[in-house]
């Protein structure tokens, strides 16, 4: 990943925190209205335009609290949208982190908002409705829950370690799906349990908070990565790509790690 800011004035920026994790809240709000019934659309276009009216839904609360809050910035709301921004501030969010799972009654969904800067995460915003919580992360102030810092796991020991990954897009071309069958099946002898779930921010989220020790995802998008990568660097964990260099937008693939268990996650990827 890019590094963070090293020169963020946190006191510019702390008041647009507090304003981000509202309309995420507010958002978030809208979208547990609708929430409950397993929507089962009959073709390929329902389901689209199931998934579209809950980002529209999202939305319609998310863009004029953003935009108010840094009116220059510009807008990004393609969660598969990947690759490097172009230069200044821009709104990277996710109305409905895990629509899919919203429309089958599932509970892992979430509203998330980054604001990034010349292609650094600034800050984030994560909200899950159903559980109320609220996840923060400012460059160099921490990340936070609902104002408690969170800390990654101290786990030093992959063989003790639960891991997780998940699956950026839904129609992966064969070389990315066999390298996460085989990924999956290395950390199955290497790690002490593996999950596998979308969406990737609810698992980076774990990481940040050190209930899991490690998460890894193949391929990946802006939207689905940024926030949480930025929740994890702040709670003290480790990025990389999954052969261990720097993480960037155009990276083909992503880990976070507690610092004691990076190295081996990268070795057992590596195979």
């Amino acid at each position: 990943m890019p590094e963070m800011l090293q020169t963020t004035d946190s006191t510019n920026y702390t008041d647009v925190v507090s304003e981000t994790a509202d309309a995420v809240r507010a958002a978030g709000a809208a979208l547990r209205e609708r929430f409950g019934d397993v929507v089962r659309p009959s073709s390929r276009d329902e389901l689209m335009r199931a998934l579209a009216d809950n980002d529209d839904t999202a939305l319609a609360v998310l863009r004029p609290r953003l935009t108010r809050l840094r009116p220059n910035a510009g807008w990004v709301e393609e969660e598969l949208d990947g690759g490097a921004l172009p230069p200044g501030e821009w709104w990277v969010v996710d109305p409905a982190e895990g629509n899919i799972n919203h429309l089958h009654g599932l509970p892992e969904w979430a509203v998330t908002a980054t604001l990034v800067r010349d292609n650094r995460p600034v800050l984030t915003a994560v909200h899950l409705p159903l559980t109320g919580e609220t996840y923060t992360a400012l460059t160099g102030a921490g990340a936070h829950l609902d104002g408690r810092r969170l800390h990654v796991s101290p786990a030093t020991d992959l063989s003790l370690s639960v891991v997780a990954t998940s699956q950026a897009r839904p129609d992966e071309d064969g070389t990315v799906v066999r390298r996460v069958g085989s990924s999956i099946t290395a950390m199955l002898f290497d790690a002490l349990v593996v999950r596998t779930a979308v969406p990737a921010t609810l698992h980076l989220l774990n990481v940040a908070a050190g209930r899991i020790d490690a998460f890894w995802q193949f391929s990946g998008a802006r939207a689905d990565l940024l926030p949480g990568a930025l929740l994890v660097t702040e709670a003290g964990g480790q990025l990389s790509d999954a052969q261990g260099h720097p993480w960037t937008p155009h990276s083909d693939s992503f880990l976070a790690a507690a610092p004691g268990v990076h190295a081996a996650a990268v070795a057992t990827l590596s195979r």
